[in-house]
């Protein structure tokens, strides 16, 4: 014990700032000899009561010694002594708290587990294999072993033909794996691992033939979609080493105990075509359709437990994807089966308790005490499949667009009572979440499929819609589900416009919004309250910062319905903001949290900007708040004051002149601030050279244009802000196709800089072919081109990236 305490000593004076202490420290650290210190910093990494410097130290030491001299220390130690590191190392890595210092053991495992795989690849740590398996979901494997050695491992098992269920543990690690290693991690080995893959599968496959097993051919083939799912188009040269079998094994795994293996193999076909995408598909896609057709023909002989049916569901979603608009033609044939899927009604019962005991969770229930003695049940299982079908509808609203308006009429009968799934007033399973989830998510896309049919019959499916999505935003107890519906909500406001609420709507939506905003403000106080509290510390801060998140972000959706009713309604609407105009000014106090003053911002963003004049009669309540925003330390506040300003100067009319002409100095401060291109920064910056370039443009009388002009050219083009960019680009055009002197320079000589300009906006996707200014920007280039020196000195500037981009825009503008 004194030992190790003195080896602690010696580990903080390796860490001394005095040089001669530390010189002296390593001297010493030196003539330990190996084994002893392997002991020595084991313990230490090991011991609660050290500090945590001096574990992390002899974590780092443990480590170097392991890579700079394993096979002068390892080889000598004894066969206990070797167990005995594993062991401690792998006990560590699940017992220790400290992030940081379970992060370095994890550096030192991944260390040994490279030593200890030989030039064959033959693994002589195996425990680790367990350790693998019991924890692949956990964030610990990936730290652990480097993805070379998680492969190999799971491989060399996989092969060990003399163990089938030991082969499927290693094949279901490997999908665990695969599903959460980045694409970028998992390419480098890619060839190697598919290689693999493909001899087990044709082993598995005659084993299949000549045996009839099936278990680990399950699981191959699901490892085989999991790597194509995560190499995406990486995957295209493997394509036609798997493709062959697959078919094959749909084609002929007919009998009822092949459904499973069937089903994870149309899963598969499916993934690898989403994966290596429609060129490289559409040779196989007609085979693969018939198969699948004539899978869907006979299932009406099916049985309602088939594991197909659902593999079948999700398969052609993903043939949606692939196939795009020619999927169409499919419809008749996959609608019936799902629309029958997404209808299941599921199992409920109001039990006593005593009852309840009987019946086993594992029989697909779940259960919440309702107090007296009574428990209320629902059967989740068919509620899963319910949901997967329901999101199978929204794949093909999405992806059809108006080729699915024969079906919009029974999907939106099927899915608006969805969102008033609810069985008691607090009650909601994990499975009705995801539900109403995808039910809210396909009311826009429906009505966009809808539109093709003409207003009168889009009315009538709004107005079939409308009621339950307002409902439901009242009375949606899961933040998560509830900030989608709101979102959803904001959509169809904004794709029905002027018009598509009544006074009944508007009443009811404004006492939910207040609620919601009031409620805010309410939780805010609980927070602080729960902060003086003496029980508060780190893991109670951890969670009020989640609560603060989900919180906010409902207020982001609120800002959302807004935004779509004002943009709608225009100036007609005021009169009913006003029941929420005084806690919108809440929002935006000095002493509010950045997120509230942020959005309370964006609120009045949007009444300058859709309710132009009228909007001035609500100055006295925001507009120095925006003003002071400008130069706030955070930069997201910062954005929306910005924002606020180029509004003004664009639509607020004559009364906000004055302000326009105050922002201007303020917004330069900004731009010219020495960290205002950093990541965090620029895309408020780029917000305030948008808002100098509308006023200028709008208001030309509030600012010394000529001064400006030269600035706000070298502050282009914007790369981050999109939709920002458009409005500079535009901007531009109009100088230009004007012929403003500053901006073309004597003699044509800023040229050169506007194509750079140019060149790098399309490089950077900041102009599209789509965007009206292209067409603009494509006729500069052009009359340009009429000149040849010019245009050669304008080119000859320019990089072969932004070449190409001038080129593109040619072509496609």
């Amino acid at each position: 014990m004194a030992e190790q305490q003195q080896f602690y000593l010696l580990l903080g004076n390796l860490m001394s700032p005095d040089n001669n202490v530390r010189k002296q420290s390593e001297e010493t650290y030196d003539t330990i000899p190996g084994q002893n210190k392997i002991t020595f910093l084991l313990q230490a990494i090991r011991d609660a009561a050290a500090a945590e410097e001096v574990k992390q130290m002899a974590a780092v030491l443990l480590r170097r010694l392991l890579s700079s001299s394993f096979e002068e220390i390892y080889p000598s130690l004894t066969i206990e002594m070797q167990t005995a590191i594993k062991t401690e190392l792998l006990t560590s890595i699940q017992q220790e708290t400290s992030p940081n210092i379970r992060k370095k053991v994890c550096d030192i495992a991944a260390e040994l587990s490279r030593n200890l795989i030989d030039d064959d690849g033959n693994n002589q740590w195996p425990e680790v294999l367990k350790f693998l398996f019991d924890s692949v979901n956990s964030d610990n494997v990936a730290s652990i072993l480097c993805p070379f050695q998680v492969i190999s491992a799971l491989l060399q098992t996989m092969e060990d033909q003399s163990n089938p269920r030991v082969q499927a543990h290693a094949a279901a690690a490997l999908i665990n794996f695969t599903e959460d290693c980045p694409k970028s991690l998992l390419i480098p080995y890619l060839d190697s691992l598919v290689q693999h893959l493909h001899v087990i599968m044709v082993a598995k496959l005659q084993e299949l033939i000549q045996k009839g097993t099936k278990l680990v051919l399950e699981q191959v083939v699901t490892s085989i979609a999991s790597v194509a799912d995560t190499a995406e188009e990486k995957f295209v040269p493997y394509y036609d080493l798997f493709m062959p079998s697959l078919k094959h094994i749909v084609e002929n795994a007919v009998q009822k105990e092949l459904r499973l293996l069937r089903g994870k193999t149309i899963e598969c076909i499916s993934l690898i075509g989403l994966a290596v995408g429609k060129e490289k598909f559409m040779p196989d896609a007609s085979a693969v359709m018939q198969l699948l057709l004539k899978t869907q023909t006979d299932f009406n002989d099916l049985e309602d437990d088939d594991p197909q049916i659902s593999y079948m569901i999700s398969a052609w979603a993903r043939m949606c994807k692939i196939l795009g608009k020619e999927f169409q033609q499919y419809l008749p044939v996959v609608m019936g089966p799902l629309m029958k899927t997404a209808s299941i009604k599921p199992e409920v019962a109001l039990l006593d308790t005593q009852d309840m005991e009987n019946i086993s969770e594992d029989d697909g229930w779940e259960f919440v005490n309702l107090g007296d003695q009574q428990s209320f049940g629902i059967k989740t299982a068919g509620l899963e499949e319910k949901a997967t079908a329901c999101q199978m509808l929204v794949c093909y609203a999405k992806e059809l667009k108006e080729g699915f308006v024969e079906y919009t009429e029974q999907v939106v009968k099927l899915m608006v009572p969805l969102l008033k799934f609810y069985f008691h007033d607090d009650i909601l399973f994990v499975s009705l979440d995801i539900l109403t989830h995808f039910t809210a998510e396909s009311m826009p896309l429906l009505l966009e499929c809808a539109r093709v049919r003409g207003p009168e019959y889009l009315t009538q499916m709004w107005h079939f819609m409308c009621d339950a999505l307002i409902k439901a935003i009242g009375t949606e107890p899961d933040s998560d589900v509830l900030s989608e519906i709101m979102h959803a909500f904001a959509k169809c406001v904004e794709l029905m416009g002027d018009g598509c609420l009544n006074n009944e709507h508007f009443e009811e939506l404004g006492g939910i919004l207040k609620g919601k905003l009031e409620e805010h403000f309410k939780n805010q106080e609980l927070r602080q309250a729960k902060r003086q509290d003496e029980d508060y510390d780190e893991q109670v801060e951890e969670t009020l910062q989640d609560e603060d998140e989900n919180d906010v972000y409902i207020l982001t959706k609120v800002s959302d319905i807004l935004h779509s009713v004002f943009s709608s309604y225009k100036e007609k609407v005021l009169p009913w903001f006003e029941q929420l105009l005084q806690l919108i000014v809440q929002l935006i106090c000095p002493n509010r949290p950045w997120a509230d003053r942020q959005w309370g911002l964006c609120i009045f963003d949007d009444v300058v900007e859709h309710c132009s004049p009228s909007s001035f009669k609500y100055a006295e309540y925001f507009l120095r708040p925006m003003l002071q925003s400008l130069c706030d330390s955070s930069p997201e506040v910062r954005q929306a004051a910005a924002y606020g300003v180029g509004v003004m100067a664009q639509y607020g009319g004559e009364n906000y002149r004055p302000f326009c002409t105050e922002a201007i100095p303020l917004l330069v401060r900004v731009i010219q601030a020495a960290d205002s291109r950093s990541k965090e920064n620029v895309n408020a910056t780029e917000n305030c050279i948008s808002a100098v370039g509308k006023v200028m443009r709008f208001r030309p009388e509030c600012v010394n244009v000529n001064e400006i002009l030269p600035h706000w050219l070298s502050w282009l083009p914007l790369n981050e802000d999109k939709e920002e960019a458009v409005h500079t680009f535009d901007f531009l055009c109009d100088l230009i196709e004007s012929n403003n002197p500053i901006v073309l320079g004597p003699d044509n000589s800023n040229l050169p800089k506007i194509f750079l300009i140019i060149a790098d906006g399309v490089a950077n996707e900041s102009v599209k072919s789509e965007d009206a200014c292209s067409k603009r920007l494509a006729n500069v280039i052009r009359q340009v081109q009429v000149s040849a020196g010019l245009w050669t000195q304008c080119v000859s500037t320019l990089n072969e990236t932004q070449q190409k981009a001038i080129q593109d825009l040619l072509n496609t503008a």
